[in-house]
């Protein structure tokens, strides 16, 4: 078997991503990051500018005793000055005093950026782009030219675009990097212009520098590939300056599974979807469901027909199959979602139910009403559960609510107290009543206390749950305040995530009523038998 074409990814995102709107980094998120991309397997990670910031000074000192498995560090600096010397410079002193073996230097090569940025003649430009390569080769240094600008300055000026990167070639460039740095140009010419460089340049490794302010920097990515480029810059999660960068997470799938390239030094593409994840987690940001690949939708079917087609054969509506980049197909259950899907989620719970069976029929009508009413179990797969085991009379709730009230005091007593609500909850649980008072920040979250802190007693195993995530969407605005509102409620025991919903006009009670089913889910799912002298749910 023929071996494959190496490509290396090159992620900044602790450079370029810090750039992005709501994105900050501790040192210690830094170092968090720098040991994911290790894991995940990417050639370089360019770990920040240390002529910018102290703190970037600072994680360069404590990164220097990381032991990584493949990656490269490396320091980003522009090239000297336009009236100094690269010894006077103190951005070049900053990035020796980084430590790293490798350097990433960025200089002009679109000669309005020339005259109108820098207020340097085109000589003069070209002369720091040679004394800065040449300077950090005598140092030892690998150094990549960012050639910032690149297809705007050859759409300019092609002659001295090329003069830049023959400049920093030989000065001992060891890559050159075309950057789309504006983001704006379309597929076709920056094919067209990567292949001229990568003919004009044999023997030289020519990277590609994307941003996504015209939605096409993976396009643009991929099409310098297949020109011939084989160093690709980029973020994991395409967070960065203004529209983001090449999203990396996309450009390594595309390349693996599609191009044929190693992307991730030999490293499995099955660890995708984790890792992705965890850089997510430590950059507090989410993964938009959309995302390809690693998003929650990637591989998230909803039509009914989809649906259909998918349980005879994923590859009739899946281009690639979700385990291989370690994520999972997500069939959801909704008023389009067809009597296939819904049937193969009841069998799970009623498997001596026939297709044919009048309640099969029963429930997709009793679905169909529900959402009407506001209910969405597409993101609340444990209410759809819930739903299934009510309708097939196999169901005993584990308590009664008796009632509840919550309170609240505005201003409260003290200003810099988190409590300023009261919530009493009134159970009864196989004939034995219990109450409990709980103080919270809100409403809610007092309600969410008082009903666990009553339920532990019958119930000790609640002690272990607790909310990540509460969302509410108001379903009619015309209503204004009176609007009928959905509440999300994600809850987990630190092992087990699920989701519940609740429709009401009244947020309090759409709340319970997610909260009543995200508690009757971890009993049933921990196995505990329910009483059995209730005949209703909650209230």
């Amino acid at each position: 078997m023929a071996e494959k074409a190496k490509i290396d990814l090159f992620d900044s995102t602790l450079r370029d991503g810090s750039q992005a709107l709501g994105i900050s980094f501790s040192v210690s998120d830094k170092i968090r990051i720098v040991e994911l991309l290790d894991e995940l397997g990417v050639a370089w990670i360019e770990a920040g500018n240390p002529g910018s910031n102290p703190k970037d000074l600072e994680f360069f000192r404590k990164v220097a005793a990381m032991q990584l498995s493949c990656a490269r560090l490396v320091a980003f600096g522009a090239t000297r000055r336009k009236d100094s010397s690269c010894a006077d410079d103190p951005n070049m002193a900053a990035l020796l005093e980084a430590g790293t073996d490798a350097v990433a230097i960025f200089g002009k090569s679109w000669d309005f950026h020339v005259k109108e940025i820098l207020h340097a003649t085109k000589d003069e430009n070209l002369k720091m782009i040679g004394d800065t390569i040449a300077w950090f080769k005598e140092k030892g240094k690998t150094v990549i030219f960012d050639a910032e600008h690149f297809f705007d300055g050859h759409a300019s000026d092609p002659a001295y675009a090329m003069a830049c990167l023959e400049t920093a070639r030989d000065a001992g460039a060891d890559v050159l990097v075309l950057c789309e740095t504006r983001g704006g140009a379309l597929p076709w010419e920056v094919e067209r212009v990567t292949r001229i460089v990568v003919e004009r340049f044999p023997g030289i490794p020519i990277g590609i520098h994307a941003h996504d302010d015209g939605g096409m920097a993976v396009a643009n990515s991929l099409v310098s590939v297949n020109a011939g480029a084989t160093h690709v810059q980029g973020t994991l999660l395409g967070f960065g300056e203004r529209c983001g960068n090449a999203n990396l997470s996309t450009i390594a799938a595309d390349l693996a599974l599609k191009m044929d390239r190693d992307v991730l030094n030999g490293k499995s593409l099955e660890r995708l979807y984790t890792l992705c994840r965890a850089v997510a987690e430590v950059s507090n940001v989410s993964v938009p469901s959309g995302t390809p690949y690693i998003g929650d939708g990637a591989f998230a079917h909803k039509g009914g027909m989809h649906i259909d087609g998918v349980l005879k054969n994923p590859a009739s509506f899946e281009h690639v199959q979700p385990a291989a980049v370690g994520n999972e197909r997500r069939l959801l259950t909704s008023e389009v979602a067809g009597r296939a899907l819904i049937f193969r989620a009841l069998q799970r719970i009623a498997p001596y139910v026939d297709r044919n069976d009048e309640r099969t029929s029963a429930l997709v009508g009793t679905l169909k009403t529900l959402e009407a009413e506001g209910y969405q179990f597409e993101g609340a797969e444990s209410s759809f559960e819930l739903v299934i085991k009510r309708n097939f009379g196999s169901w005993h709730p584990y308590f009664n609510l008796v009632h509840y009230q919550t309170t609240g005091n505005h201003p409260v007593a003290d200003p810099h107290s988190p409590e300023t609500h009261m919530a009493v909850v009134k159970v009864s649980v196989n004939g034995s009543a219990g109450i409990a008072a709980a103080e919270g920040a809100g409403p809610v979250n007092a309600l969410d206390k008082a009903l666990r802190k009553v339920l532990e007693s019958f119930y000790p195993s609640l002690r272990s749950v607790h909310l990540t995530d509460y969302k509410v969407r108001v379903l009619d605005s015309r209503s204004a305040t009176a609007s009928k509102v959905r509440v999300l409620i994600e809850s987990s025991d630190g092992e087990r995530n699920w989701t519940t919903v609740g429709v009401s006009r009244d947020i309090i009670q759409a709340s319970w009523l997610a909260l009543s089913d995200s508690i009757e889910y971890k009993l049933m799912s921990d196995g505990i038998v329910p009483p059995t002298e209730h005949t209703a749910h909650g209230a």
